[in-house]
C-alpha cells in the first residue's frame, strides 16, 4: 500500500501567463530547517522579484504544512499549493513560486490557478515517487541457490540494496511490509530452510 508519494529529485519550470513571468522550484527535503534553507536560496537569487511565494509539506502523516503568500491577496497563492500537494499525497518537498508581475491583474480565482498549475507542473518535473512501508531482509546462502533466490526476488518487488559474495552469498533487500512473510516463507519453502533470513531496519523505501 502506498503510504504517501514524494519527489525523487529537484526541478524548475518556467510559465508566462498573462504576461507575468513564473518560474517555479521544487525540492525534495527531509525536514523544516532545510526547507527554511531551500527558501532563502531562491529568494536570494530572485530578489527583484515581485513575489516568491514558498510552500512546504512535510511528514509521513503529512504533520507541517505551512506557506507564505509574500505580498499576494492572502490565500490566493502559497495555500493553494499546499492544498495541491496533500490532495496529490505528496510530501517531504519544498515549492517557491517566483512571480515577475506582467501588468495584468489576474484576479484571485486567476491567482490561485496560476499558482497550483505551475507548482503541479513543476512537481511532475521533479519525478513523484510512491513510497512503501518496507522492512530491510538480509539473506545469506551457499553459492548453489543463488541462483534460485534471485529467481524469486522480482516476484515479490524487492530492491536490491547491496550484494556480498565471499565465503558465501549475502544480499540486502528491502521489502514492503505487507509482503515480508510471504516473502520469507517462499524462499525458506524453496530452500528447505537452508537459508539464514536476518530481519533488520523499518523505513519507508520507494519502489
Amino acid at each position: 500500500m502506498i503510504l504517501y508519494k514524494t519527489v525523487g529529485k529537484a526541478a524548475q519550470v518556467e510559465q508566462i501567463i498573462e504576461k507575468s513571468r513564473f518560474i517555479t522550484h521544487v525540492r525534495p527535503v527531509a525536514g523544516r530547517e532545510e526547507a527554511d534553507s531551500f527558501f532563502a536560496e531562491i529568494k536570494k537569487e530572485y530578489k527583484d522579484a515581485t513575489h516568491n511565494v514558498p510552500a512546504m509539506v512535510i511528514g509521513d502523516k503529512f504533520q507541517i504544512q505551512w506557506a507564505s503568500d509574500d505580498g499576494e491577496p492572502q490565500g490566493t497563492s502559497g495555500a493553494p499549493v499546499v492544498q495541491m500537494l496533500v490532495n496529490e499525497g505528496i510530501t517531504n518537498v519544498a515549492v517557491v513560486v517566483t512571480r515577475y508581475f506582467g501588468g495584468i491583474l489576474l484576479g484571485g480565482g486567476g491567482l490561485v490557478r496560476a499558482y497550483s498549475h505551475c507548482a503541479s507542473l513543476a512537481v511532475n518535473e521533479a519525478d513523484i515517487l510512491n513510497m512503501y512501508f518496507c522492512n530491510t531482509a538480509i539473506i545469506t546462502m551457499d553459492y548453489d541457490l543463488y541462483g534460485k533466490i534471485s529467481y524469486i526476488l522480482p516476484e515479490f518487488e524487492t530492491k536490491l540494496i547491496s550484494s556480498d559474495f565471499g565465503n558465501n552469498v549475502k544480499i540486502t533487500v528491502n521489502v514492503k511490509s505487507e509482503l515480508y512473510d510471504s516473502f520469507c516463507k517462499k524462499l525458506t519453502d524453496i530452500t528447505s530452510g537452508k537459508i539464514l533470513i536476518e530481519k533488520t531496519n523499518e523505513l519507508f523505501d520507494n519502489f
